[in-house]
């Protein structure tokens, strides 16, 4: 599945998603893009799902083809992230 990160996405979770095609918004060079540009270009590239912080993307859902996911996201949630990434990595352990 081609999955695309939003600007406010926490990068370290793209490793807890295995076998997927992650891209991030800024290695695409969208990092400037309004929100409805954003969607029509990764609709255009073939991402199937973009995971975001934008809670306004939610709004912009007009029959599209691409699945939006919005996460709630602290710096501590982030945090919790980096530390598991980080385990895992030390441990061989990992998230099923």
């Amino acid at each position: 599945m081609r999955v695309l990160f939003d600007q406010g996405t926490p990068v370290p979770l793209q490793e807890f998603l295995g076998e997927h095609d992650v891209s991030t918004a800024y290695e695409r060079g969208w990092s400037m893009l309004e929100n409805s540009d954003l969607l029509d270009a990764a609709e255009r590239e073939g991402f199937e799902v973009l995971v975001t912080t934008d809670k306004n993307l939610r709004h912009q859902l007009r029959a599209r083809s691409i699945a939006i996911v919005v996460l709630r996201t602290t710096s501590r949630q982030e945090d919790t992230l980096r530390s598991r990434r980080d385990g895992n990595r030390h441990t061989g352990g990992g998230m099923n």
